[in-house]
């Protein structure tokens, strides 16, 4: 990139960022998180680490004000089927014979719509009694946690579990926030610390798409863009095979 190119590439995401800052002061949480998104995508591509570790802040906090939003409300849903367009914020858990791909596909939805939702995926019961919880994006983000339930194992079930959706009911609200926040810890461990730092910055930026709501996640992601801001930039490919495909359930 050409200095021209690169003092562009800065007022643009300096414009985007006073916007974004406007947006958040005015409690205009969707709109600053969209625009944090961009000047995050803009400084990324011009490998302006500086500006991109100062956009986060505003990025969490948008985030987590979301997120409040959405546990706060005390609404909670178990979706095993096509859930229709989101209206209610709450906290959401999509389970087989949906996948991650729906539970993304309705996040998305949820913020075109300004519904604040914290929304996961679980897959079947595994025999050693955990839920796999997956976040899905570019690549993919997956732990094992407790059930909040004592569950047994049934083969013939989608889930391969005794859940009735209508007996137990969705998760409770801390369940959900422990699940992510493991979901989040999971990922910041792939991230390999031998990587020269702006190769790490590409990881956790792709982990953060797949799984908004970790804040450390943020947090690791800016500690590492001002680590990289010293760093050239490799000239040589990366293989990348220790990431996860989104879709490899």
């Amino acid at each position: 990139m050409s200095a021209k190119q690169a003092s562009k590439s800065a007022e643009r995401v300096d414009r985007l960022m006073e916007r974004a800052s406007q947006a958040l002061v005015a409690t205009r949480y969707f709109e600053a998180e969209r625009l944090c998104v961009e000047c995050l995508r803009v400084a990324h591509a011009a490998h302006d680490f500086e500006r991109m570790a100062r956009v986060l802040l505003p990025l969490q906090e948008a985030r987590r004000q979301k997120r409040q939003i959405a546990t706060e409300a005390d609404r909670r849903f178990l979706v095993s089927s096509d859930p229709g367009p989101p209206v209610s914020p709450g906290c959401y858990l999509f389970q087989p014979p949906l996948i991650g791909a729906d539970a993304r596909a309705f996040r998305d939805a949820a913020d075109a719509a300004k519904v604040p939702a914290l929304v996961l995926t679980r897959e079947p019961l595994t025999r050693d009694g955990k839920w796999p919880v997956v976040a899905v994006g570019v690549v993919s983000v997956r732990t094992k946690v407790d059930p909040p339930w004592p569950l047994q194992r049934v083969e013939t079930s989608k889930t391969k579990d005794n859940v009735d959706g209508v007996t137990l009911g969705p998760p409770p609200v801390a369940w959900f926030e422990a699940a992510a926040e493991a979901m989040g810890d999971a990922a910041i461990a792939k991230v390999n610390p031998e990587d020269p730092p702006a190769w790490q910055v590409e990881d956790l930026m792709e982990f953060l798409d797949a799984h908004p709501d970790h804040e450390l996640l943020h947090q690791r992601l800016a500690d590492t863009c001002r680590a990289a801001m010293s760093q050239p930039i490799p000239e040589r490919k990366r293989r990348r095979t220790h990431l996860d495909h989104p879709y490899s359930f």
